[in-house]
C-alpha cells in the first residue's frame, strides 16, 4: 500500500514537473534552433512574468485566467526587451552565439537586482487560479494546482506547435528552424522573426512561473533553478528538438520526483545532471539525435 501510494505520488509529480519544465525547455530549443541564440535570460524573464501576474492579483483582479494571462504577457513583453538588447544590435555580428549567451546573461544578472531593488528581497505568493477542489482516485489525491498545471501547459504548447504549423508567421519561424540562411534568402526577416520568437518564447516562460507559482513563491532569483532545468532538459533533448525536448523533461521529470521522494530534495540537482551526463555520452547530440536532425552549433 505505501509502495502504491508513493508510486502514485512520484507519477503525478513526475508529469506536473516535465510539463512546466518542458515548457521552458521547448521554448529555449526554439529560440535556438530559429534564430540561434541561447538565451540565459530566461531566469529573469520568469521572475518578471511572476511579478507581472502578482501586480495584476494585486491591483486588478484575482481571477485565474486573468492572473495567468497577465504572467504570459509579462513574459512575452520580457522576451521582446531581451531580444531588443541581445538579438538585433549582433544577431549579424561575428561570434553571435557567444556574444549573445554573454549579452542574455548579463540581462539576467541586471534584471533579477533590478526586481530586488524594485519589489525587494521577500517572496511574494500568487492566489490559487485553479481553485482548491480534490480529486481521489484510490490512494491517490489529484489537486486542483496539478491537474490545472497540467492541462494547462499541455493545451496551450500545443496550441502554440499548431499557430507554428498552420499560420504564415509560424511557416516563417519553423523555416528559419530548418535552415535559416535559406529563409532569409527567400526573404524571411531574421529581425522580424527574431521579435516573434521572443514574443512567444517568452510567453511560455510567463506560463511555466504562474503555474510554479502554485508550489513555490515567487522571488527576484526564483527564475534562476528552472532556467537551469530548462537548459538541461534542452540540451539533454538536443537543442532545435521539439520532440526530444518533451521526452527529456518526461525523463527529468521522473528523476526528480523520485530523487525527491528517495533522498531529498537537496539531491535533485545532482542526480540531474548525472543522468544528463549519461545521456550525451551515450549520444553527444542528446535524445534528438535518435529521432531528428537538430541544429548543430
Amino acid at each position: 500500500m505505501i509502495f502504491s501510494m508513493d508510486f502514485g505520488f512520484i507519477l503525478i509529480n513526475a508529469i506536473v514537473l516535465a510539463c512546466i519544465y518542458g515548457t521552458l525547455a521547448i521554448g529555449i530549443s526554439i529560440t535556438w534552433s530559429s534564430v540561434g541564440l541561447i538565451n540565459l535570460a530566461y531566469g529573469f524573464i520568469f521572475a518578471a512574468a511572476g511579478y507581472g501576474a502578482w501586480l495584476c492579483a494585486q491591483y486588478v483582479s484575482t481571477y485565474g485566467a486573468v492572473v495567468l494571462i497577465a504572467g504570459i504577457l509579462t513574459g512575452a513583453a520580457a522576451g521582446l526587451l531581451v531580444c531588443a538588447l541581445a538579438f538585433i544590435p549582433i544577431h549579424d555580428k561575428p561570434n553571435f552565439t557567444v556574444r549573445g549567451l554573454i549579452a542574455t546573461l548579463a540581462i539576467n544578472l541586471i534584471g533579477t537586482q533590478s526586481l530586488m531593488w524594485w519589489f525587494g528581497p521577500r517572496a511574494k505568493n500568487l492566489p490559487e487560479i485553479f481553485g482548491s477542489w480534490k480529486i481521489r482516485f484510490g490512494h491517490v489525491v489529484l489537486t486542483a494546482d496539478k491537474v490545472g498545471n497540467i492541462l494547462t501547459s499541455i493545451i496551450v504548447v500545443a496550441a502554440v506547435l499548431q499557430w507554428m504549423r498552420s499560420s504564415r508567421r509560424g511557416l516563417e519561424i519553423r523555416a528559419m528552424m530548418m535552415n535559416p540562411h535559406a529563409a532569409a534568402i527567400v526573404g524571411i526577416g531574421v529581425r522580424r522573426t527574431g521579435f516573434y520568437v521572443m514574443a512567444i518564447t517568452g510567453g511560455l516562460a510567463g506560463l511555466a512561473a504562474v503555474l510554479l507559482s502554485q508550489t513555490y513563491y515567487i522571488s527576484p532569483f526564483g527564475g534562476l533553478t528552472p532556467m537551469i532545468k530548462g537548459v538541461s532538459i534542452a540540451l539533454c533533448g538536443g537543442l532545435g528538438s521539439v520532440r526530444g525536448a518533451v521526452i527529456a523533461a518526461i525523463l527529468l521529470g521522473l528523476n526528480e520526483a523520485f530523487t525527491s521522494v528517495a533522498l531529498g530534495g537537496q539531491y535533485v540537482l545532482i542526480t540531474q545532471f548525472v543522468l544528463i551526463i549519461l545521456i550525451l555520452l551515450v549520444r553527444p547530440r542528446g535524445i534528438a539525435g535518435i529521432l531528428d536532425k537538430a541544429r548543430e552549433a
